[in-house]
């Protein structure tokens, strides 16, 4: 047999075996991030807890509409209440990263809500859906919140990071509760972010995988990918918005803020943290940052903001 046919035969044999890895792989990655632990961040940190900041918290317990158990800590407000920000983590993440950001706003007079999003963390669930089913856990947080607090809650606004960001924006199209909310490093849908995955991981970026890959995690899930678009549901969105991205985020593109901030409706800011990557934003923009996202929930958290265009 000539030798350019066994290699051919070899090329087409090894690229099958490729494209069956990745179609059984593919969705499990999607579906089934990284869950980073406790035990996790204390080989880098020693706070994670509340208490570790010296904050007076609650744990809570919530239960979404289809039965997951999701966990997560309320910190009350340090001084007279303005209102209360639920913070939503990015995709393997968990609530520990919101800790330096609960102080902020804990002192600055805000109840503070963290919890583990579902197949995150302490919470139950075996599939992340990026929104599809997040979306409505915040509504049903908002709702124990409302039904279990000891002290009012005044206005509501959502702060999310990555994956938080973009469920935040489809959680305040659906829910009237939410009045203001920031996306930091928000995606414009699962689509166009699992190709950009696609091409850092296997260095390719291809529609046929890609959506043999989604189709594959949607049977497995019992979800429509089509649906997770902080794209779409940002046209819904009749509350402010504050848009972060770092210039320097190779993760999710930077003008995927652009493009989202574009499409949403006044009021709106678009604010970039010059030389931040994806998970630094918060240390890269310091206490300017800090005073950017307060003066914003001061705004229109306040008993006196407006939130009508």
């Amino acid at each position: 047999m000539p030798v350019y046919l066994l290699l051919i035969g070899f090329l087409t044999l090894f690229f099958l075996s490729a494209l069956f890895v990745i179609v059984k792989v593919g969705p499990l990655i999607i579906l089934q991030p990284h869950r980073i632990t406790v035990e996790d961040y204390r080989r880098c940190t020693n706070i994670v807890s509340p208490a570790d900041l010296h904050l007076p918290f609650k744990d809570i317990a919530v239960h979404s509409i289809d039965g997951v158990k999701l966990v997560g800590w309320i910190v009350p407000a340090g001084a007279s209440l303005k209102g209360t920000i639920i913070y939503l983590h990015g995709v393997g993440d968990n609530r520990i990263s919101g800790l330096p950001i609960a102080k902020l706003f804990h002192d600055q007079g805000y109840n503070f809500c963290l919890f583990d999003s579902r197949r995150h963390g302490g919470s139950e669930g075996r599939f992340c859906t990026y929104g599809y089913h997040e979306k409505f856990d915040v509504s049903e947080t908002i709702s124990a919140l409302e039904r279990s607090s000891s002290s009012k809650l005044g206005r509501i606004g959502v702060f999310g990071v990555s994956m938080g960001a973009a469920v935040a924006i489809q959680a305040a199209a659906i829910d009237a509760r939410i009045v203001a909310v920031v996306a930091e490093a928000c995606f414009t849908d699962l689509w166009t972010i699992g190709l950009d995955h696609q091409k850092r991981i296997i260095k390719v970026r291809s529609k046929f995988i890609g959506k043999i890959v989604m189709k594959r995690a949607e049977r497995v899930a019992g979800f429509h990918a089509d649906e997770v678009s902080p794209m779409k549901a940002v046209a819904d969105v009749h509350v402010p918005i504050l848009f972060v991205h770092g210039t320097q985020d190779s993760i999710i593109n930077p003008r995927y803020s652009e493009e989202l901030y574009r499409c949403a409706r006044e009021p709106k800011e678009l604010y970039f943290i010059r030389d931040a990557y994806h998970n630094d934003a918060w240390a890269v923009g310091g206490r300017e940052y800090q005073e950017k996202i307060l003066n914003f929930f001061d705004r229109w958290l306040s008993p006196t903001g407006s939130t009508s265009n």
